[in-house]
């Protein structure tokens, strides 16, 4: 299996509802830093995975549409706890949107998944891996 990794970074305020989240449920920061694999079985007919250039435009444009946003505010997130694992997930799946509309060039049709990992920190992380 070949892989491609591209890196992007952003950041958010939220909170979180529930008692396991002790003062995570006041607002707080994150900063993350965001890698995108994208991977596929073989290489496309110009021997890549995937167009590198494309492939960092449209994980910049998909986190920055949370960038210096307070995730408690918008609509699409309310009364959802907006975790590292849960915003991976949205994440991959934009992505993939953005692989089946073609953003990413017709060479991406090829790939078969992504992965998407938040670092929090140099110490924790999550991933959401998916299929396409």
């Amino acid at each position: 299996m070949f892989s491609v990794t591209v890196r992007e970074h952003f950041m958010i305020a939220h909170s979180f509802r529930g008692e396991v989240f002790g003062p995570a449920q006041r607002l707080h920061g994150a900063t993350y830093v965001v890698d995108a694999s994208f991977r596929r079985p073989e290489l496309d007919a110009d021997n890549v995975v995937v167009d590198i250039g494309l492939a960092t435009t449209e994980l910049k444009r998909v986190v920055g549409e949370f960038n210096y946003r307070n995730l408690d505010d918008e609509s699409e997130f309310a009364d959802l706890n907006t975790s590292t694992e849960f915003l991976a997930k949205v994440i991959a799946d934009r992505l993939a949107d953005q692989v089946r509309s073609g953003a990413l060039g017709e060479g991406a049709h090829g790939l078969t998944g992504i992965t998407v990992t938040l670092h929090e920190s140099h110490i924790a992380w999550a991933s959401y891996e998916r299929l396409l």
